[in-house]
């Protein structure tokens, strides 16, 4: 009985579930911010994510970087030009 139900499972048809976050951004990004707050809970799983986008995701990896690297130099800058 079980084995006829993980069966049912994987036979699910996901495309309606993608294409509904392809057609509403603001389900992609619901969707997003659920995956991670599961993935912040667990340091080793942090990791592993974050390898995964480095190897495989690169230029998401590169965006990233590009943000980190622009909060950086806004730190080093006086308080009048957006600096802390």
């Amino acid at each position: 009985m079980k084995t006829e139900a993980l069966q049912k499972q994987n036979k699910i048809d996901l495309e309606p579930f993608y294409q509904a976050l392809e057609d509403e951004p603001r389900l992609l990004e619901e969707a997003f911010e659920t995956l991670l707050e599961m993935v912040n809970s667990e340091p080793e799983s942090v990791k592993k994510l974050a390898l995964l986008i480095k190897k495989d995701f690169h230029e998401l990896y590169k965006e990233i970087a590009e943000l980190c690297k622009s909060d950086e130099d806004k730190g080093n800058a006086p308080s009048c030009c957006g600096g802390l």
